[in-house]
This record gives C-alpha cells, structure tokens and sequence, in this order.
C-alpha cells in the first residue's frame, strides 16, 4: 500500500511534493489527473490522499465522492480555490482537512504526521503484552510477531475486544465463520488450542483465554 497518494495536476509542486515527503520516509506516488489518480488507488490503495480540486479531468470533489464510496482513507485537499461554499463542499463530502495554496510545507507535514498518529492509534489495540495491527492484520506478543492465520486474528481480535466477557461458542462461531459456515464447530475449539499454542506461556495452564465450562470463552489478558 502507498503512504501517499499525490493528486496535482501542477508537475512542479507535485514533484516538490514528492521529494518533502519522500525524505519523511513515507512512500509516495503522484498522479496528474483524476482518472489515473482513482487507478492508483484501486490498484494499490494508500493511507492517505493529498487532493487537488483543480484537476483537468475531474474535479476534486468527484474524486472525493468516488473514494469515499469504497473507503475511509483520509484526504486533505489542496487548493487555490478559497470559497466558504468549496470548503464546506470538500468537509462534507469527507475530507479529513482543507488547506489553501500556498501552503507551508512544514505545516502540511504536521498535519500529515497528526492524521497517521490518530489513525495508528484507532487502528491498534492492545492487552496483556498483545497488540494487534487491524489496518495489517499482524499481531504481535511482547514485541515478537505472531504467525497468525486470517481467522485466529479475526478470534483474537473478537475475544481481546470483549476482555472481561464470557462469549459464547454459538456466538464466536457466527461472528468469525458465519451462521451459514460449513465448517464445524469443532473448528472453534481446534483454533482456540492453535491460538493457546501460539499466545499462552504455558498452552495447557492458560491465563489469557480462560474456558468457561458449558458456555465459551473469555478474555483475561
């Protein structure tokens, strides 16, 4: 996935754009137009999108619309334009910020840095030495990744999100296999030992995923 997605028609401040962000260590691609700019984010996605309004294919509030359709990357659009009525368009449309041109790049980057450290911290959760990334899907105990399937992140995350609480087995098996599933029952308890196996000091004297005889599980961290 692209740190940054640059839409600016401009090929002088986009590539000042570029080489600013770029020497933060983000990774960056640019795009001239709208068209190619939503190619790049359906092929690649991006963490956030830095957004003309002036574009010569597609106006920014287009290109806000379309991406907000599908996802919930923030935008903060870049323009000349400085109109209430464009500033209130681009806030409801869902831009995350509108900055007028010129801007201060030093500024620009703060706000940059201010949306990924708000944003990490929505999309992190942690307890008892365990900190799950949901926007990668990685987990990780004491600072040592796990090697997690897809659906013992998905258990882990379900059980860490109810700490304290005893699920039922009914309940777990709906939320991470569907009502529907064809898989058995059974699986819970198999990915429950996995789980243990991978999470746990001692797997069969557990302390973080407590079994509640007759009913489930429960979170203890």
């Amino acid at each position: 996935m692209i740190d940054i997605l640059i839409v600016e028609d401009n090929e002088e401040l986009s590539g000042l754009l570029c080489e600013f962000l770029r020497a933060e260590n983000y990774t960056v691609s640019a795009a001239p137009t709208a068209e190619k700019a939503l190619s790049l984010f359906e092929k690649y996605g991006a963490r956030l999108v830095l957004l003309d309004i002036m574009l010569p294919d597609m106006d920014g509030f287009a290109v806000c619309r379309r991406i907000r359709e599908r996802d919930n990357t923030p935008i903060i659009m870049l323009t000349a334009r400085t109109d209430k009525e464009d500033k209130l368009s681009g806030i409801l449309l869902g831009a995350d910020d509108y900055i007028e041109k010129p801007y201060d790049i030093d500024i620009l980057i703060a706000k940059i840095k201010g949306i990924f450290r708000r944003r990490l911290a929505m999309d992190m959760i942690s307890d008892g030495g365990i900190v799950l990334n949901l926007a990668e899907g990685k987990a990780s105990k004491d600072g040592v990744t796990l090697e997690l399937t897809a659906k013992e992140f998905e258990l882990l995350h379900l059980l860490i999100a109810n700490k304290g609480q005893t699920l039922g087995k009914e309940l777990i098996f709906s939320r991470i296999w569907g009502a529907d599933s064809e898989s058995e029952p059974q699986t819970l308890t198999v990915h429950i030992k996995w789980l243990r196996q991978k999470i746990e000091n001692d797997p069969k004297a557990p302390e973080k995923i407590i079994t509640v005889w007759g009913k489930g599980y429960r979170w203890e961290g």
